[in-house]
């Protein structure tokens, strides 16, 4: 607020939403139309989640005159913050807030998907959390279907509830021809240019899912042998049945009772 410092509260006003919207940090919002805001039935509910509700929608509708001091002001200036991205999240998911973020999305201003293999296909901001206060806003990449942290320190504050679950699924329910080929393509690892073995891969992956199914079922209290294990078992008896003497006697027998057979 430090640009309209200067200005007198009329105009302190009037500018307030293309102040937020130019405002740095708030790259991620869209402006929400007039007639929206000033529609009741679009802002129901909000009066309870919102301190000074009254004021801080006057001053987002741009009809604040109270005469306030500096530390009432900046209370209504932040839950005005919080009621327009509340309102948002309802807004976006309307025909005209599509229409307007995908715009946004067009020109890339939600960035890049940091993954190679997407090369460089833009993001959207979603929420993972409808309520406010539970999480931050996550960046959405339609090819790999992931979600990344923004890279911005401005950006990773922005409450993921100002943008809500349901915007990006929406979006590409309304727009379909935007929903991008899925990516397929992985890095694949090579030595000296040739690729690395499959096989060694799956071997010792297997091996180490197999020790920590052991492990699992061994904190379960459930014993189970496995194929391998029984026949090592068995060979370990084997080995302690008899004695090293009596494995020695027997092998000395034998070959006598061979020399007898020969002499008949």
């Amino acid at each position: 607020m430090e640009d309209f410092n200067s200005e007198t509260d009329s105009d302190y006003t009037s500018y307030w939403r293309d102040w937020f919207i130019s405002s740095r940090g708030n790259e991620y919002f869209c402006e929400i139309d007039e007639d929206y805001l000033t529609d009741r039935f679009n802002l129901t509910g909000l009066n309870t989640e919102v301190a000074y509700y009254q004021y801080a929608l006057d001053l987002v509708t741009d009809v604040f005159d109270l005469d306030a001091d500096d530390d009432l002001r900046e209370q209504i200036e932040k839950s005005a913050r919080h009621l327009y991205g509340l309102v948002h999240a309802r807004y976006i998911v309307t025909t005209r807030g599509l229409a307007k973020m995908v715009e946004k999305y067009k020109r890339g201003d939600f960035g890049k998907c940091p993954r190679v293999m997407c090369e460089g296909h833009p993001l959207l901001p979603m929420g993972q959390h409808d309520v406010p206060n539970q999480s931050t806003v996550r960046l959405y990449c339609p090819k790999c279907e992931d979600i990344y942290n923004p890279k911005s320190s401005r950006h990773a504050s922005i409450d993921g509830a100002y943008f809500g679950t349901s915007f990006h699924s929406m979006l590409f329910q309304v727009y379909p021809t935007l929903l991008p080929e899925k990516s397929i393509r992985r890095y694949e690892p090579r030595i000296f240019g040739f690729k690395v073995h499959a096989s060694a891969a799956l071997a010792r992956w297997q091996d180490q899912f197999r020790e920590d199914m052991k492990a699992s079922l061994r904190e379960a209290g459930v014993e189970a042998k496995f194929a391998e294990d029984a026949s090592e078992d068995e060979e370990l008896e084997d080995d302690d049945d008899e004695p090293l003497e009596t494995k020695e006697e027997k092998v000395a027998g034998d070959a006598a009772s061979g020399r007898m057979d020969l002499g008949n």
